[in-house]
């Protein structure tokens, strides 16, 4: 029985072990079978199925250039290139609903890093924050045009105000708000995660988040058709941002740092005018560009203003390229064929560096000087009977104010945690003040009903303020005034009516924009569109910088803040520094606040730009008088360009645009003012040459010239007259009478006068001079205009003559060597980074003055004769020839004072033209030039003309 059990015991065993073996075996098998086939379909096969999964594309990118430096005369640096670091990212997210959130997630993360280091992201984004924290634009007219164009997704202007005009009236909040919503950017948050129609746009961040957030954005978006090219968040970061950055790359898809060079300019704000900088090219210069170079895209930095802009396709150098294999979400896999770019062409200028600063030192201690002789310890400043523009003074409440009304002062500290005493003084009394007016403006508007013509001049500028918001915000719409009608006059005119009477008025005539008020129905009746109107008003005065700047003034005025809190806030804000000695006699009330802030002006802790009162702004050009080359091209003030380029620096941008010196523009090519006296050697050209006068030819002045009506007056008269004069006299004296009768001659037909033909002659002249056409400098300049009206009065520089002062200098440079007028140049030659001439440069001479050299000796003894009747020219150690020129602009301010001259007299080497803007007499002007002749030829240090101020002497009478 056992033995029967072993062997079916055995039987058993031997079937499982076949039937074991035969499983392993096939086990086996398939094992090595899925071996082989995984082993081909990735170690054999695997990276052609990866390509074929990825959708790989070969694509050609571009590699951007260095540009090429710039130097003065003498090979100074002007701008060059430093290698830096920057912060990029690459869109490398896929699409879907979740793309916005995680892509904004991202460039958030990296803003708060970047700027935990200090370092700050770029903001070349066309909206910024004004002082009152409101979205604004930063560009106008044609240029928001464009950029509405572009946000909208519109080819052309045309094609935006065709189908989508309501795109073109959008405000900077309304673009912002469009942006952030989920179809666009998805800047936000949901007010419901669970609701997704609840999306807020810009829930959840600042305004200064969402503009940052914004700016990167829009960025990515214009390289959404070729994703493999990153796009800069920020310029020459920290060692610190660099190593933060590189250590959080896995967490921050897409993010790198790039190895590039970055835009520098050396004493930026001496030269920032001439030089111009450079930025991320728009859309509308991109179709320009792209005319002369295809190679130019949207990604490209190129030159925004001056040289930098002008001299463009020298400085930017030729791109190289490599081929970059990508995949199907846009990202480099590998790269191959790199052509190295080849470096932009150095260009040298023929500006003196040294001369360039000197004299923008001079225009600023000479203009503080200025503000020193006419400010007067008093409160207001009020014109008696026969006052003229010169005898105009400054008010020390108009300097105290001037620190506030042009930012200089930070009112946004006053209720700043960090506050000092006397800041929370002044606050407070603020508040206290501010209640007041706003209870009383809108008793004003509601019960009380003063006709405008009666209120306090303070209330006045109240009133009038709230108008022009209102038609600034286009809530009364301008388009719809009729400006004939009597009530429209009896309000902006007449001053008859109250601003109740008025606002109830343009209610009733539909010239209001009931869609910016916050009405319940579109049916409301006037009483309910006036009471929004007020809501709306107080709401947008409320905390209106603007409106409350003239509350702080009006306070100043009526003492409810004093000059010393103002000195004291100067001290607490750390804005000057002041020493011990005359900090302590301050303190201790041994210095007043009137001689505290002289002190300050005088030793230019508080420059005239800050100011911003009248004299604040200049200009002066030298030039070589036998190459045409502009040796300086000054404009007071300047700006730092450095935070212009390199991705523009929101905050300082802004300042630029709120600055009422205005330091953007170039006052030596752009400002343009009648030339006053200066144009007298025009007319005197024009009548030699005509033979109306004659080198011996004698006028006699009265004081009056009766030949027209209503006549016309020398500017010595009533005092006196200056009597019979020659044309040498006639320039000597400065004589109006002398040119107005040479302008009538010019203008006489037989016996007839006609101005016409006056005007043409002048013209014709004037053209000889240059004085129709801009100077020929490579840089942006307006257009000049000769007079086309009253061939007498324009015979002495008025009727409507406007030139700029670079215009000037041609002329005066067409004198002082007697006949060649120049088309002037900035640029010296033009080579490339091994500094091997490519190109020289010279002036080109655009016509020569054909005229008898005793015509010429009269022009020159006279302006000879000019300089020697001032005595600070005495003993200068070089004879200088010039003409002064006073041009009227308005009763109410300072005339502009210019002075043109050259020097030597004996052999002419230089020429120069200044103006000083409302600077009250050309006597200054004259001043300024005679501190830059010492200093070119190396007569005075230059500590003894710069860097300090003191009150000017003479210069009360005009000798124009």
């Amino acid at each position: 029985m056992f033995s029967r059990f072993q062997h079916l015991k055995e039987n058993l065993l031997n079937a499982v072990n076949i039937r074991l073996l035969i499983l392993s075996s096939l086990f086996i098998a398939l094992g090595a079978l899925m071996i082989y086939r995984v082993f081909d379909l990735q170690i054999v096969k695997g990276e052609n199925y990866l390509n074929d999964f990825r959708l790989k594309t070969t694509k050609t990118r571009t590699l951007a250039s260095t540009r090429g430096n710039i130097y003065d005369r003498n090979g100074n640096y002007l701008a060059y290139n430093e290698l830096a670091y920057n912060v990029t990212i690459e869109d490398v997210y896929e699409s879907g609903k979740t793309k916005n959130a995680n892509l904004n997630d991202t460039i958030y993360r990296l803003i708060q890093m970047i700027e935990k280091n200090g370092d700050s992201v770029v903001n070349d984004f066309n909206i910024i924050l004004d002082n009152d924290g409101n979205y604004a634009f930063t560009v106008e007219d044609r240029q928001l045009m464009r950029f509405l164009a572009d946000i909208y997704g519109y080819t052309t202007i045309d094609e935006m105000m065709e189908k989508g005009y309501k795109h073109a009236t959008k405000t900077a909040a309304e673009v912002v708000d469009d942006l952030c919503k989920t179809d666009r950017f998805g800047i936000g948050t949901y007010a419901d995660p669970d609701d997704s129609k609840s999306f807020v746009p810009g829930m959840g961040y600042t305004k200064e988040e969402i503009l940052k957030l914004l700016t990167i954005r829009y960025a990515l978006s214009t390289n959404s058709f070729q994703k493999y090219i990153a796009t800069t968040v920020a310029y020459n970061v920290s060692e610190e941002t660099v190593a933060v950055v590189m250590e959080n790359t896995g967490e921050l898809d897409g993010v790198d740092v790039a190895e590039d060079t970055v835009r520098k300019y050396v004493d930026s704000v001496y030269f920032s005018q001439i030089i111009g900088y450079t930025g991320k090219v728009s859309q509308e210069e991109l179709n320009v560009l792209q005319e002369q170079n295809s190679k130019y895209d949207l990604n490209d930095t190129v030159g925004k203003s001056g040289i930098e802009y002008s001299m463009e396709a020298q400085l930017q150098g030729t791109k190289g390229s490599e081929d970059v294999v990508v995949d199907n979400m846009g990202k480099v896999i590998e790269t191959s064929n790199r052509l190295e770019p080849i470096a932009g062409n150095d260009l040298f200028l023929t500006i003196d560096k040294d001369l360039q600063e000197t004299i923008y030192d001079i225009l600023e201690s000479k203009l503080a000087s200025i503000l020193l002789t006419k400010i007067r310890n008093i409160k207001e400043y009020k014109p008696g009977e026969n006052s003229s523009s010169s005898d105009i003074l400054i008010p020390i409440d108009d300097v105290y104010f001037a620190l506030l009304n042009n930012n200089i002062i930070d009112m946004n500290n006053f209720s700043g945690k960090g506050a000092g005493e006397n800041e929370k003084a002044v606050y407070e009394s603020f508040l206290v003040k501010k209640e007041v007016v706003m209870n009383t403006l809108r008793q004003e508007l509601t019960e009380t009903k003063t006709p405008y013509e009666n209120l306090s001049l303070e209330y006045q500028v109240y009133e009038s303020f709230i108008t022009s918001m209102l038609n600034s915000n286009s809530v009364i719409m301008e388009s719809e005034i009729d400006k004939s009608d009597s009530t429209y006059k009896a309000w902006v005119t007449d001053e008859v009516i109250s601003l109740n009477e008025y606002l109830n008025y343009v209610i009733s005539k539909n010239w209001v924009d009931v869609t910016k008020l916050d009405l319940g129905s579109q049916y409301s009746n006037s009483d309910e569109i006036y009471a929004q109107l007020l809501e709306y008003i107080f709401k947008n005065i409320d905390n209106n910088s603007g409106f409350n700047k003239k509350i702080y003034k009006y306070m100043i005025r009526n003492n409810d803040i004093s000059g010393r809190q103002i000195c004291s806030i100067l001290l607490e804000q750390k804005l000057v520094e002041v020493g011990e000695e005359e900090l302590e006699r301050f303190n201790s009330g041994h210095l007043s606040p009137y001689d505290f802030m002289l002190n300050r002006i005088g030793n230019l802790d508080i420059t005239p730009a800050q100011l911003a009162l009248d004299p604040h702004s200049a200009s002066s050009v030298v030039t070589d008088v036998n190459t045409g080359e502009v040796l300086a091209l000054v404009s007071y003030p300047g700006y730092d360009n450095n935070r212009m380029a390199n991705g523009v620096d929101a905050d300082y941008f802004s300042s630029l645009l709120n600055d009422l010196s205005t330091p953007m523009i170039n006052y030596a090519t752009y400002q343009k003012t009648a030339p006053g006296s200066t144009f007298k050697m025009v007319t005197a050209t024009a009548g030699l040459m005509e033979g109306v006068i004659n080198t011996s030819s004698t006028i006699v002045c009265t004081g009056t010239f009766d030949k027209i009506d209503p006549p016309p007056h020398c500017w010595i008269w009533p005092r006196g007259s200056h009597g019979a004069l020659t044309v040498s006299g006639g320039i000597r004296n400065s004589c109006n009478s002398f040119f107005y009768e040479v302008g009538y001659r010019l203008g006489t037909l037989g016996d007839r006068y006609v101005p016409d033909i006056g005007l043409q002659k002048l013209t014709q002249y004037a053209d000889l001079y240059g004085l129709t056409e801009t100077s020929g400098v490579e840089i942006e300049e307006s257009q000049p205009q000769v007079s086309d009206e009253d061939a007498v009065r324009s015979a002495i520089g008025q009727g409507t003559n406007n030139y700029t002062t670079v215009g000037l200098a041609r002329y005066v440079t067409t004198v002082a060597n007697s006949g060649t007028c120049y088309n002037l140049t900035l640029l010296d030659k033009l080579t490339d980074h091994n500094k091997n001439t490519l190109e020289d440069y010279s002036a080109e001479v655009r016509n020569t003055i054909d005229m008898d050299a005793s015509y010429w000796d009269s022009i020159h003894s006279g302006m000879r004769a000019v300089v020697e009747a001032k005595s600070y020219y005495s003993g200068l150690g070089v004879n200088v020839a010039g003409k002064t020129g006073t041009a009227q602009e308005s009763k109410s301010r300072p005339n502009h004072a210019l002075f043109v001259c050259y020097a030597p007299y004996e052999n002419p080497e230089i020429a120069i033209a200044t103006r000083v803007a409302n600077g009250y007499t050309s006597d200054y002007a004259a001043q300024i030039a005679k501190d830059v002749i010492q200093y070119y030829y190396d007569l005075v240090d230059e500590e003894d003309i710069t860097g300090t101020a003191e009150a000017l002497t003479g210069g009360s009478i005009n000798t124009d």
